[in-house]
């Protein structure tokens, strides 16, 4: 449970720095004439945010994956039980 309280916290946090670099105001210093490898800088700044701002929610969702899948594989395991306030297991 505290795993999935974790991932919401980071998934609000990435949410909250897309919208802050999407703000009009950091758009207004990328919409310049100059041109990178021909792509106007504006452009290319929204689709690098953009694309990070993927990359790190599939960081945090597959993370969280994991982590469920490797408490079901100890919560199966014979002769071993999870805590209920950390979710480690025990050797009860």
């Amino acid at each position: 449970m505290q795993a999935a309280n974790r991932t919401r916290e980071l998934l609000v946090a990435l949410f909250l720095l897309g919208a802050l670099l999407l703000a009009p105001p950091l758009l207004i210093i990328f919409n310049k004439v100059v041109r990178i490898f021909g792509i106007p800088m504006l452009f290319l700044y929204l689709f690098v945010v953009w694309s990070v701002l993927i990359a790190l929610v599939a960081v945090v969702v597959e993370r969280q994956d994991n982590a469920d899948d490797l408490a079901e594989a100890v919560a199966e395991t014979p002769g071993r039980q999870l805590e209920q306030a950390t979710g480690r297991p025990t050797d009860a």
